[in-house]
């Protein structure tokens, strides 16, 4: 008991770091002011605050927590807006920056872990199309078969791994927490083989390059209409059943 209320209250610590003037997480000094001049994209490993990243990914770094980083913002809206701009924005790092922060779309560095769940945060926001269609361009613009087919370092696997999960369907947002975010998946079927010889498949439906967006998923023959579903759903054995189309839909919208 005494160990999680420790943890659940550093959990929220990084809401001290938000600086909602300018919505971004910002270093503190000492004395608790913030640190000045403050330049987001800059301030990175070996010449800023960060370690492996600079104040545009570690905005974002709050995967235990994603609903009260979001009400920091404001709410959805300016949420989403900071989100999209994360995947545009192309400031320059300047000199000293990590060789770690590869693989960037805008701001979004696929190369290094402390992005590899922000393109899953779209699906907290209602905008569940924007996660599948991220998903698939990072398949194709961040792995190849080739000995430089990764866009940044192995680290134990965690390359692979964002992979092999997202190709399934899905991802694990925080590492952890048993709750999977549906996203893009690559391959018509994938089978998971579990204990007592139960299976866990995920069969797609209308799949083609160009189907990157998702029109409904059935669940052991039921209607899923959220973007998640959990651990257990998988241990318990069944099926998924993604159905793709051409075009954004409004599937896993609530609202």
């Amino acid at each position: 008991t005494a160990d999680y209320e420790t943890f659940s209250k550093r959990a929220h610590y990084y809401k001290n770091y938000f600086d909602s003037s300018i919505h971004f997480i910002r270093p503190k000094l000492e004395d608790g002011s913030w640190r000045t001049p403050y330049d987001p994209a800059r301030s990175i490993h070996g010449v800023g605050d960060f370690c492996e990243g600079n104040g545009w990914q570690y905005t974002f770094f709050a995967p235990q927590d994603p609903y009260g980083l979001i009400s920091l913002f404001g709410g959805d809206k300016p949420f989403t807006s900071k989100l999209d701009s994360f995947f545009t924005n192309n400031d320059s790092m300047g000199e000293g920056a990590s060789s770690d922060i590869t693989g960037l779309i805008g701001q979004y560095a696929h190369g290094n872990e402390p992005s590899h769940h922000v393109i899953h945060l779209y699906n907290y926001v209602n905008r569940p199309w924007r996660t599948q269609e991220l998903v698939d361009s990072v398949y194709k613009s961040q792995y190849a078969n080739s000995v430089d087919g990764l866009s940044g370092n192995e680290d134990c696997g965690q390359m692979s791994a964002w992979y092999i999960l997202n190709s399934m369907g899905f991802y694990q947002v925080c590492p952890g927490k048993p709750v999977y975010s549906i996203g893009r998946p690559a391959f018509d079927k994938a089978v998971i083989n579990l204990p007592g010889e139960k299976t866990f498949s995920i069969v797609v439906k209308n799949n083609a390059k160009t189907h990157k967006y998702i029109e409904s998923v059935l669940l052991n023959g039921k209607p899923l209409d959220t973007p998640f579903f959990n651990h257990q759903d998988i241990t318990a054995g069944g099926v998924m059943e993604i159905k793709m189309t051409d075009r954004p839909t409004r599937w896993g919208v609530s609202k």
